[in-house]
């Protein structure tokens, strides 16, 4: 996950995957302008967090919330 440290929804991904006992490396973009944009380029989203599953990109909260509603993030997981 590329993440800044207060962006809320940055936090909202974080617990979530906590709550379910997910280990994931977190990278900050805080303040770090050519990585962000490196994640820009490679997600074709200008928004933080951006979420990957390996080599999947998921997307930002909204998409991996959704992913787990619909039982999909833990299968993806595991898989």
């Amino acid at each position: 996950m590329f993440s800044t440290r207060f962006c809320p929804y940055c936090v909202a991904a974080r617990r979530l995957l906590e709550q379910l006992g997910i280990d994931f490396e977190d990278v900050a973009v805080d303040g770090n302008t050519e990585l962000r944009r490196e994640i820009m380029q490679a997600s074709g989203q200008r928004t933080v967090p951006q979420i990957w599953v390996g080599a999947q990109h998921i997307g930002g909260y909204t998409e991996l919330a959704a992913l787990h509603q619909q039982g999909g993030l833990l299968p993806l997981l595991n898989g």
